[in-house]
């Protein structure tokens, strides 16, 4: 062995080889019938096997359980909070209702400007707010361009808004459609 090996194995390492070798030789003559267990042993591994897999069985039942109840509340919460979110809107819907059966066309604008407060007030109720883009830079995560035009503001800044865009807490919900400026014409 060059000193190298030596170093790279450890001083001694040669030795402690030869050591484990020798022991698993003297393991492997061993009578196989120590190893072997006795009837009342094996029937008590039987046993205790038996219990587990009941056990096993029973936890992964009880885990099945949990997992389709929890699934089942999911749901129904999901369902009772668009429940309590449509009959707010219903109350919107019947006051449009009779905002339609008004004659007079001078009430009908202060009672659609009434409806619409009631309507802004239940959006903000649910956090959900309108995303703000006019005369500010184009945001593609908030906004979707559907014209490109020139004007007389900087390029890339939103001119119109077409459609507004609008936001539930910090998640955008529906984009804004907007026009955004080209900057000035060159032609000019």
């Amino acid at each position: 062995m060059t000193k190298e090996e030596n170093t790279a194995n450890g001083p001694g390492r040669q030795e402690s080889d030869i050591s484990i070798k020798s022991q698993a030789e003297q393991n492997s003559g061993r009578d196989l019938a120590e190893e072997v267990p006795s009837p009342a042993e094996l029937e008590t591994l039987r046993t205790e096997y038996a219990v587990l897999q009941d056990r096993y069985l029973r936890l992964a039942a009880d885990f099945e359980n949990y997992r389709r109840r929890m699934a089942r509340e999911v749901s129904e919460q999901s369902s009772r909070a668009i429940e309590e979110f449509a009959v707010e809107i219903l109350d919107i819907v019947d006051n449009m209702e009779r905002a339609l059966t008004i004659e007079d066309t001078q009430n009908i604008k202060e009672g659609l400007e009434q409806i619409y407060k009631l309507l802004s007030n239940v959006l903000n109720r649910y956090e959900i707010t309108p995303v703000e883009c006019v005369d500010k830079p184009f945001d593609p995560e908030t906004q979707e361009a559907i014209a490109y035009v020139p004007s007389e503001k900087d390029e890339g800044t939103v001119i119109d808004e077409v459609v507004k865009g609008y936001r539930m807490k910090e998640r955008v919900i529906r984009c804004a459609r907007v026009a955004v400026s080209q900057g000035k014409s060159k032609e000019e």
